[in-house]
């Protein structure tokens, strides 16, 4: 199967040697987003759930230029710098992935890139 790198025109530039997401078949793997702004490239300072709201429109972008959407994220991976995050991060998650939640796994993963507070990536389908 071939793959290709997807580079949304309106999405954050990655911080490194990676591809927002590649499409290979029918899924979509988004690479690890945080609360990055897409016009300046700056980091959204704030709790965790100013940072989670800020991730999720990114990983939106990305995926609806893939041809996909939340609606079809099979798999998330949530990384949390603070375990004691994870009630409140619980509660707005659900409004963004519900109501058949994606399989999911949540780790703290202690300082993040850019001391961040959360850092998401997901698996979808184009379907």
């Amino acid at each position: 199967m071939e793959k290709e790198a997807i580079w949304p025109k309106s999405g954050p530039e990655p911080k490194g040697p990676y591809s927002p997401a590649v499409v290979c078949g029918n899924l979509v793997f988004v690479s690890g987003q945080g609360p990055a702004d897409a016009k300046t490239g700056e980091i959204v300072r704030g709790d965790v759930l100013e940072q989670l709201r800020k991730t999720v429109e990114n990983i939106k972008t990305i995926l609806e230029e893939a041809g996909s959407s939340l609606k079809n994220v099979l798999k998330v991976t949530v990384y949390l710098a603070d375990m004691d995050d994870f009630s409140r991060m619980n509660e707005l998650y659900k409004a963004y992935f519900g109501p058949v939640y994606p399989a999911r796994t949540t780790i703290q993963a202690g300082r993040l890139p850019f001391d961040i507070l959360i850092e998401i990536d997901v698996i979808a389908s184009k379907d």
